[in-house]
């Protein structure tokens, strides 16, 4: 399954220098394969890509996914057994501040990259990675299933939702097709934390940056309640599926939703007070303070069913709430504190949760 899968084979990754992208490279890398990046920039200072030297570790390349000339020369000529995309304009706070830059980057990025694979001439299984705000969310308490509609009341959920259906329209189009070289399926995921993640308006990377600097954290909506999964389970989602589609067909066109268990809902307050245990703050006004200022709609609640995901791929969480948070704190110590080699303890908690994984008996670890 997933342990031999990847060995040898070639993987083309967009969006490598991001947060889920750097995670995603460490681990295909511990898998054995050989990993083309392609992302425009570094996008924060600190990032996990410069932190886990990535840069002498694996071929890449700087440039824009909206540069279709530039990525089918790229596609063409690493010729990859695999696709996973994850670049994107990631930000909702940031799709109000440049709309058109988040709608061109993540609705023609991906037409992009769907083209580039059109033209390939080889076989290959792409994973296009969109998110749970592809959803048009009436903030019910039931998980959106796949069949939901789509949809989005801000810039970035209607730049999400775009792009799963120019996805379907590609698949339908030309990939659906008797002899298409490429197969291709979506997956959902949001709420992702975990160590090495430094965008602005993220409740980890906020605090992380204001209390390694010993300042208290600005929270606008602490009754918020969200999900919360470590970086490593959607990413595990995204693998699996990925050799689902290599070894079936029929799950070419397919949406996949990837979350955690139905008990890991926990607001924004309930993740300051664990975070600020574990970093070591003594009272609430060291750790954060509410503002009450929301400049933009953001949802109260939004959760996913993933019964799919289980039936088709027999994928699952592996991480309690508890692990998550001790991860993602175990992650950022060490590197606020200068206590270890990080893409050595990077590879660990992937070697760690690939263990918490198989201890679950899951399909994918044997």
């Amino acid at each position: 399954m997933l342990i031999d899968g990847f060995k040898g084979k070639k993987v083309f990754v967009t969006g490598h220098t991001g947060f889920k992208g750097a995670w995603l490279v460490a681990w295909l890398q511990k898998l054995g394969a050989t990993v083309r990046g392609f992302a425009d920039r570094v996008p924060t200072q600190p990032s996990i890509f410069d932190v886990l030297g990535l840069e002498s570790k694996i071929e890449h390349q700087f440039a824009d996914v909206r540069d279709l000339d530039a990525l089918v020369a790229a596609i063409d000529e690493f010729k990859p057994d695999f696709v996973f995309h994850l670049a994107a304009q990631p930000i909702v706070s940031v799709s109000y501040q440049d709309p058109v830059g988040t709608v061109t980057t993540n609705v023609v990025g991906t037409v992009n990259v769907l083209e580039a694979l059109r033209r390939l001439d080889r076989p290959c299984c792409a994973v296009f990675v969109t998110s749970d705000k592809c959803y048009e969310n009436v903030e019910w308490v039931w998980g959106y299933k796949e069949t939901d509609h789509l949809g989005g009341r801000d810039i970035y959920s209607g730049s999400k939702g775009a792009a799963e259906v120019v996805i379907h329209a590609y698949h339908q189009s030309f990939f659906a097709k008797p002899g298409s070289n490429v197969r291709l399926a979506t997956g959902r995921a949001g709420n992702v934390i975990g160590g090495g993640d430094w965008a602005p308006d993220r409740i980890v990377a906020d605090c992380m940056r204001n209390w390694s600097a010993g300042q208290p954290v600005d929270i606008r909506c602490p009754s918020a309640t969200r999900p919360w999964q470590h970086v490593l389970e959607p990413l595990s989602g995204y693998l699996n599926l990925a050799i689902a589609l290599a070894d079936n067909a029929a799950l070419s066109g397919e949406s996949f939703n990837f979350g955690p268990r139905a008990e890991q809902n926990r607001t924004v307050l309930d993740l300051l007070k664990d975070l600020s245990h574990h970093w070591g703050h003594d009272s609430q006004a060291q750790a954060w303070r509410v503002t009450g200022n929301t400049p933009f709609h953001e949802a109260g609640l939004l959760k996913l069913n993933c019964d799919k995901a289980l039936f088709h791929l027999r994928w699952e969480a592996s991480l309690d709430y508890e692990a998550c948070v001790r991860m993602v704190s175990e992650w950022y110590r060490a590197y606020y504190q200068r206590e270890r080699d990080m893409y050595e303890l990077t590879l660990q908690q992937i070697e760690d949760y690939e263990q918490a994984a198989k201890k679950r008996g899951l399909k994918w670890t044997r």
